[in-house]
């Protein structure tokens, strides 16, 4: 596995991961959300798609209040949705 790591292919997948992916979890941690407050599959999926969709929804309304997306676009993206 190490040998497949240091690879070219495998070290460029893990530059865009740094951005893409991991970003949003730190940030979801860093707002409060550590743990889950029910048992099982099902719940904790339900569970966490509120916490996601808090935190989109958080992220629009930022984006709407410095005045990178305009209130039409975030309306757009509502309908969407």
């Amino acid at each position: 596995m190490n040998r497949k790591m240091e690879t070219k292919e495998a070290k460029a997948v893990y530059e865009r991961r740094k951005v893409i992916a991991e970003p949003p979890f730190g940030q979801i941690k860093n707002s409060g959300f550590r743990g889950f407050s029910v048992r099982g599959k099902e719940k904790v999926a339900g569970e966490f798609s509120l916490v996601c969709s808090a935190y989109n929804f958080k992220k629009i309304v930022k984006s709407v209040s410095t005045g990178s997306i305009r209130l039409e676009e975030a309306k757009r993206l509502k309908m969407a949705a």
